[in-house]
């Protein structure tokens, strides 16, 4: 069974961190940059919450706030699941399936040691099927 520790080792456990009074648009700019979804936001450098662009749209869009008035802190997601890297595939995706949630940090311990996303959780179920099927086509040519 696939883990999490999995997924961290194929993408990697580089986590791009701001602090919760960067302002929003600063983040998006940020986020662009690295062409990623989300971003880990940090209050006296410990984790504190995650934005991710659905934030953005719900949370400043929507409630037709401003992105250059707007800080992170104030829109992020908080009290998020957390994962452990011995967290199964399968696991992850029962959790962000019932949450409606597409990314969740991961700890190992208190530490923070990623970010998981829903494309994260897909790619590796689609390896281990791609690895099973490759097994299976050895045995019975074998």
């Amino acid at each position: 069974m696939r883990k999490v520790s999995d997924i961290l080792a194929r993408k990697g456990g580089n986590v791009v961190t701001i602090d919760a009074a960067t302002l929003v648009l600063d983040a998006l700019r940020l986020m662009a940059d690295q062409n990623i979804g989300s971003i880990v936001i940090t209050e006296d450098g410990a984790y504190a919450g995650i934005l991710t662009e659905r934030d953005y749209a719900r949370k400043v869009i929507l409630e037709g706030r401003s992105s250059d008035h707007t800080t992170v802190g104030e829109i992020m997601s908080t009290n998020l699941p957390r994962l452990l890297p011995e967290n199964t595939v399968d696991h992850c995706m029962q959790v962000m399936s019932e949450g409606k949630i597409r990314y969740l940090p991961v700890f190992n311990y208190s530490e923070l040691i990623g970010i998981i996303s829903m494309s994260d959780v897909v790619t590796e179920t689609i390896l281990s099927h791609e690895h099973t099927i490759e097994q299976l086509k050895n045995y019975i040519q074998s």
